[in-house]
């Protein structure tokens, strides 16, 4: 990879955290003079997705995004997170390795990245430390995919789950466990409220629960990997 500059888009809406990333690519063409790196930095939906459009509308490259998914949502409200931006990422500039960074770690919002997003790298904030950081990028360079540590324990758990739920009863399990009330759920989901008890007897027989409420049935649920 000689003399070779990579263009890099941080998109983040914490600075301490942005400045982090700018000093691990550091780090790494301090250590070899055959790469370089041209860093921006987009701290809010807005002006991330003005600059994708911007890359894509010149058809400039842009070789690796470090994307948090966890952003406030654009003032218009066509962008509620970094999600969306991902989305865009993939249909407009789909070279662009995307590196997702994150707060959540529930195998729920997870299991939805990789299914919207397929990155090239998955981080959870609380496994980075410097060399995780320059370790990530110099495996996302060379041979992706990079995952952290507790991206790899929640797909291995959920690899050796016996049974396969689809994306409504996933949905389901994770609205009963952030405290939905069932009169809702027909908003959220789309199902009736006779098709959503339905899902739940399923669910129970399931996971071979005999309780009525929905307490051993979430337990359960979060112990094999669900939610």
């Amino acid at each position: 990879m000689k003399n070779t500059l990579l263009t890099v888009l941080i998109i983040d809406d914490h600075p301490l955290i942005s400045e982090a990333y700018k000093r691990a690519f550091e780090v790494i063409s301090s250590e070899s003079s055959d790469i370089s790196f041209s860093i921006s930095v987009a701290n809010n939906c807005e002006a991330a997705d003005a600059k994708i459009k911007e890359i894509a509308t010149n058809n400039k490259k842009l070789d690796i995004v470090f994307l948090d998914i966890k952003l406030p949502p654009s003032q218009d409200g066509r962008i509620l997170s970094g999600e969306d931006i991902g989305i865009k990422i993939n249909k407009l500039l789909p070279e662009t390795k995307v590196i997702v960074s994150t707060t959540f770690n529930d195998n729920y919002r997870i299991h939805s990245i990789f299914r919207n997003l397929n990155p090239d790298g998955f981080l959870i904030k609380n496994d980075i430390t410097p060399i995780e950081l320059v370790t990530t990028i110099k495996n996302i360079i060379s041979d992706p995919p990079y995952y952290s540590k507790t991206v790899v324990k929640l797909l291995r758990k959920e690899v050796s789950n016996e049974f396969l739920l689809d994306n409504i009863d996933r949905k389901l399990l994770y609205e009963l466990s952030i405290g939905a009330k069932m009169k809702d759920l027909p908003k959220i989901l789309p199902l009736s409220i006779a098709g959503i008890e339905k899902r739940k007897r399923h669910l129970k027989q399931i996971f071979n629960v005999k309780s009525v409420d929905d307490k051993e049935l979430l337990l359960k649920a979060r112990e094999m990997g669900f939610i």
